[in-house]
């Protein structure tokens, strides 16, 4: 099981903005993507935690655009936890362009774990957070601050 995930993707037309560049909204649709397909990849789809009726919520996103996306290009999405603390956890992002390996954007999320029912944070269970290596120095361009007390 993956610490960095890799999570791949072409730049469709629906992902443009009116430059012809992927728009804001793309670049965190993919990071969603992509970080729902590490925590299933992990054990963790959607599915299970409706079971477990806790789960993740975004509490902020940061992106740092280095280069524009455009039409056609394959791009991948590389994603894993830097921290797990009581209640929120901090995701960040590498979006890659393999063809010429140019780093096209670095992003991070900050989550919250809640439980359904209330809205209210809750504590992550152990099965949720042993599921996830947390990789705090993994490469990046320059560090995004972004975290949360937890």
């Amino acid at each position: 099981m993956p610490a960095i995930f890799e999570h791949p993707l072409t730049v469709a037309r629906d992902d443009l903005d009116l430059l012809d560049h992927a728009s804001n909204v793309s670049y965190v649709k993919w990071m969603q993507d992509a970080a729902l397909a590490h925590s299933a990849v992990q054990g963790w789809p959607t599915e299970r935690y409706q079971s477990l009726g806790c789960g993740w919520v975004v509490r902020s996103h940061q992106i740092e655009y280095l280069q524009p996306a455009l039409l056609g290009q394959e791009l991948i999405v590389s994603t894993w936890v830097a921290n797990m603390k009581k209640v929120t956890s901090l995701r960040r992002y590498r979006i890659v362009r393999p063809s010429d390996n140019v780093l096209v954007a670095q992003a991070a999320t900050d989550w919250a774990f809640i439980h359904f029912a209330t809205n209210q944070p809750k504590r992550i269970p152990p099965e949720v957070a042993s599921a996830f290596e947390v990789v705090e120095d993994a490469p990046t361009k320059s560090p995004l601050s972004l975290g949360g007390e937890g």
